[in-house]
C-alpha cells in the first residue's frame, strides 16, 4: 500500500513538473500572474513557472489582426443619414496593457470607431464624404491610434468598406452618373466626327497637292518634250541647210576644178535665183548687176551652140 501511495505521489510530481514547463509559440506572448498579481510577460521560447502560485493569466496574439465592424448610421453636415461599415487593422504591442487596460478590447475599438466616424462625417457634406475616403481613413486611424495606445494596441490602418446613402439619394446619384456618361459619350462622338472630318479634309488637301504636283510635272515634261522636239527640228533644218550649202559648195568646187568659165558660174547663179523665187520667201533681193541678164542670156545661148 505504501508503494502504491509512493507511486501515485511520484506520478503526481511528474505531472506537476510538466505542468510548470510552458512553451510560448511564435507570435504569441503569455501574461503570468503570481498569487493574482502581474508577475511577467513570457516571449517566444520555453519557460518555467512556480507550481500552484503562478498561472498564465492571458495568451496574447502578437500578429496583426483585422476586424470588420457592421455598418454604423451617421449623419452628414447637410443632414443626410447614411450607413458606413469600417475595417480596422490593429496589432498588440504591449501584452500587459492589453491584458489589464480594458475589459473587452474589440468591443471598445468598435465603439470608439463608431464615435470617431460620426464626429468626422458630421463635419462633412454628402458630396465631400463620397469623394474623401482617404481623408476620412487618415483621420480615423490617427484618432483610434491615440485612443488605443493606453490599451497596448496600435491601429495600423482604417478603411471605409462601404458608404451607403439613402435609396432616394442613391437613385438620384445613379441618374446623375448616367447623364454624365451620356454627356461624355456625346463629347467623344463629336470629337470622333471632328477628327474624321479633319482627316478627310487633310486627305483631300493632300490629294489636291499631289494632283497639282503631278500636273506641274506633266506640264514640265510636255514643255521639255516640245523644247526637245523644236531643238531636234531646228537641228534637222540646220543640218539640211548645211548639207545643201555643202552640196552647192561641192558643185561650185567641181565646176572650178572642171575649168568652168564665168558664164557657167553666172548660169548657176541664175538657177539658184530661180530656186529662191520658187520658195516661200515674200521678198527676193536681186543683185545690182542683174541688168546684164539679157546679154548674159545671149552669151549663154552662144556657148550652148558651140558646145553642141
Amino acid at each position: 500500500m505504501i508503494w502504491v501511495i509512493l507511486g501515485l505521489l511520484f506520478v503526481l510530481l511528474i505531472l506537476v513538473v510538466f505542468s510548470c514547463i510552458k512553451v510560448v509559440p511564435q507570435a504569441k506572448a503569455f501574461v503570468v500572474e503570481r498569487l493574482g498579481a502581474y508577475q511577467e510577460t513570457w516571449d517566444t521560447g520555453i519557460h518555467f513557472k512556480m507550481p500552484f502560485i503562478d498561472r498564465v493569466a492571458k495568451r496574447v496574439n502578437m500578429k496583426e489582426q483585422v476586424v470588420d465592424f457592421p455598418p454604423q448610421p451617421v449623419i452628414t453636415k447637410d443632414n443626410v443619414t447614411m450607413r458606413i461599415d469600417t475595417v480596422v487593422f490593429f496589432q498588440i504591442t504591449d501584452p500587459k496593457l492589453f491584458a489589464y487596460g480594458v475589459e473587452n478590447p474589440i468591443m471598445a475599438i468598435e465603439n470608439l470607431t463608431a464615435t470617431t466616424l460620426r464626429n468626422i462625417i458630421g463635419d462633412m457634406e454628402l458630396d465631400e464624404t463620397l469623394t474623401s475616403r482617404e481623408i476620412i481613413n487618415t483621420k480615423m486611424r490617427a484618432a483610434l491610434d491615440i485612443a488605443t495606445d493606453p490599451w497596448g494596441i496600435k491601429v495600423n490602418r482604417v478603411e471605409l468598406k462601404n458608404i451607403m446613402p439613402p435609396a432616394a439619394i442613391q437613385e438620384a446619384m445613379e441618374k446623375q452618373m448616367k447623364a454624365e456618361r451620356e454627356r461624355r459619350e456625346s463629347i467623344l462622338i463629336a470629337e470622333g466626327e471632328k477628327k474624321s472630318t479633319i482627316l478627310v479634309a487633310e486627305g483631300k488637301k493632300a490629294s489636291a497637292i499631289l494632283d497639282a504636283e503631278a500636273e506641274k510635272q506633266a506640264a514640265i515634261l510636255r514643255a521639255e518634250a516640245e523644247k526637245e522636239k523644236m531643238i531636234k527640228e531646228a537641228e534637222g533644218e540646220a543640218e539640211a541647210i548645211l548639207k545643201v550649202q555643202q552640196a552647192n559648195a561641192d558643185g561650185i568646187r567641181f565646176l572650178k576644178e572642171a575649168g568652168a568659165d564665168e558664164a557657167v558660174l553666172t548660169l548657176k547663179s541664175l538657177e539658184a535665183l530661180g530656186q529662191m523665187a520658187e520658195g516661200k520667201a515674200t521678198k527676193i533681193i536681186v543683185p545690182s548687176d542683174i541688168q546684164g541678164l539679157a546679154s548674159l542670156a545671149t552669151s549663154l545661148k552662144e556657148i550652148m551652140t558651140d558646145k553642141n
